[in-house]
């Protein structure tokens, strides 16, 4: 079988499937058969702890209400206990052997579909109870332990196929498993999308039902280049797939010596490159690709896994000394966490129909102070071991900015009272929102440095959610408006000599790098892995030759024209 989506990480990966449902609340995977016996004490503990709680919850609802109600829990009760149910998981698990979740799910739909032939609605309806029952051995399957240690000792690679997948469940396990991500959903954007390239996974997004579809253990090929995603190949598409493997890591052995060139053009201009990171472990690698620092290091992905209750300043502090240690002196730019309510585990029952544009990043930080401020207390205390800037996520305007200063001001207050000395350390904005670039100039005033998160700037500018596969080819780069926004934002932070960086997407693109140097951009941060590439091509670039392309492009009115003028740059370079 053959999918199609959107690849939003490069390579090509092959192992068996992983199945991550709802959210990761439902994980569909084949285990090894030394893991069969452990899998059915599993299940039997879950039925065990459900048939204490269908107890405890009959003698509350007979207390209450009077025996005569409480009869449906005497049939669930029943229902543990039939061989149909939970005695047919455990044979699934032996014969096939998927985890108890999965044997589960396949026992509830082989008795639902039995219900669904019964000509009586009142039986029919049954299942329904059936569903429940499944439901709290499932909800007790899952309060064993945490998802990363259910399928720890999974034979892999593994390729994760999930209907979402999460950054958190990503970190808890061991990157040198993965072959690939493929999810129903998502772009080039995503989180998740994102971390797949950092990491160096190969991913394919926007593969609609894959979740579905894809069986757990089945043997998937994941192809990020071209969005390709195979179900149980052909020994011969097998071979075929391997030996493109070998090609493109081969042109990426390639670009090695660029690791420790200087990235600067041919005409002696300096092009600052530095990477994007999510994890501290993730510096050495970049150090090695040539970074001259970290651009943006995603401070929220510390939450994965946990909120930020759990995160205190201890904790903060050691990570972020851990990463300018191992920049060995290199710039670290630390951005404050840029979640919302929900992702913190902040907010409160019936929030999720908020919008997402309501709390988050700076906002929210400055609505929750306590965090807030461990949060630049840990960052003041680290800045004594390396060079460090802390920027705001989604600043709006300069009331905000202002805001943020107050509250670093009385965060090193407090560190002095601590007898804690605190080093200068700039401060900056991300640029997301149309407010923040239309206001550069006023911004200007109070910020340190500025760096465009293009990610969320085209999304905004253009109202397009980057998730939302109905409209998400409406999210275009090479549209004229962006165009401009990122020329006028180098501009006015230039005019006041602020330096500027590209830490988006855009960022990572070899083919726009000329594009963004002739608007007057200086400095970019990108994933790791990109850095290589990126160098090759500033060393191949006059900035001249940026200006006029620039100038050409701002005068196309269409993104198609815009693409027009760069394909045929490139036809040129190529013929020279």
């Amino acid at each position: 079988m053959r999918l199609n989506g959107l690849g939003v990480s490069p390579g090509i990966g092959i192992g068996r499937a992983l199945v991550v449902s709802q959210g990761t609340r439902k994980l569909r995977f084949r285990i090894p058969e030394r893991r069969i016996a452990s899998e059915l004490e599993r299940l039997d503990a879950a039925r065990a702890h459900s048939r204490g709680q269908i107890d405890h919850i009959k003698e509350r609802i007979s207390a209450s209400a009077g025996t005569e109600h409480a009869y449906l829990f005497d049939a669930q009760r029943l229902m543990l206990d039939d061989p149909m149910l939970v005695d047919r998981a455990a044979e699934i698990i032996r014969s096939e052997r998927l985890n108890a979740e999965s044997a589960l799910q396949r026992a509830l739909e082989e008795i639902t579909a039995l219900f669904d032939q019964i000509d009586d609605p009142y039986l029919r309806e049954r299942k329904g109870d059936v569903a429940d029952v499944v439901g709290r051995i499932s909800m007790n399957l899952r309060s064993g332990g945490a998802p990363g240690d259910v399928f720890r000792d999974v034979e892999g690679p593994l390729v994760l196929v999930a209907d979402e997948l999460s950054p958190s469940l990503i970190a808890q396990l061991d990157p040198q498993r993965l072959a690939g991500f493929v999810t129903d959903a998502g772009s080039w954007t995503y989180h998740t999308a994102i971390l797949a390239r950092s990491l160096h996974v190969p991913a394919v997004a926007g593969v609609r039902q894959a979740s579905a579809m894809v069986a757990p253990g089945a043997l998937v090929a994941v192809d990020g280049t071209t969005g390709e995603v195979l179900i149980d190949p052909e020994e011969d598409v097998l071979a075929d797939l391997e030996a493109r493997s070998r090609i493109r890591k081969a042109h990426e052995q390639a670009l090695d010596e660029y690791d420790s060139l200087p990235s600067v053009t041919l005409d002696g201009t300096p092009i600052r490159i530095e990477a994007n990171v999510e994890r501290p472990e993730e510096a050495s690698r970049a150090r090695a690709r040539g970074a001259e620092g970290i651009g943006l290091y995603r401070s929220e992905f510390l939450l994965a896994g946990g909120h930020a209750a759990g995160l205190d300043e201890e904790a903060q502090y050691s990570v972020y000394r851990r990463l300018l240690e191992a920049m060995a002196g290199g710039r670290v730019t630390v951005r404050t966490f840029d979640v919302s309510e929900a992702q913190m585990g902040l907010g409160h029952p019936g929030d999720s129909a908020r919008s997402p544009l309501g709390l988050r990043g700076l906002r929210l930080s400055l609505s929750f102070d306590e965090l807030f401020q461990a949060q630049l207390r840990a960052l003041l205390r680290a800045a004594t071991h390396g060079p460090l800037r802390i920027m705001f996520p989604f600043v709006t305007g300069v009331e905000e900015l202002r805001a943020a200063r107050r509250a670093v001001s009385q965060a090193s207050e407090s560190l002095r009272l601590r007898g804690i000395a605190v080093p200068h350390v700039p401060i900056g904005i991300m640029v997301e929102v149309p407010s923040a670039a239309l206001t550069i100039d006023l911004l200007a005033e109070d910020a340190d440095f500025v760096s465009i998160g293009t990610n969320d700037l085209i999304q905004y500018c253009l109202a397009v959610d980057r998730t939302d596969d109905r409209v998400s080819r409406m999210y275009e780069p090479l549209h004229p408006a962006i165009l401009r926004v990122l020329r006028h934002v180098a501009r006015g932070a230039g005019r006041r000599g602020l330096p500027v960086s590209v830490c988006g997407e855009m960022a990572a693109d070899p083919v726009l790098l000329p594009l963004l140097a002739g608007l007057g951009l200086r400095e970019f941060s990108m994933t790791p892995a990109a850095i290589p590439m990126a160098k090759q091509v500033v060393r191949d670039l006059r900035l001249q030759d940026t200006a006029r392309l620039a100038r050409r492009v701002l005068r196309a009115a269409t993104a198609a024209e815009v693409e027009r003028v760069l394909a045929e740059t490139m036809t040129t370079v190529r013929s020279e």
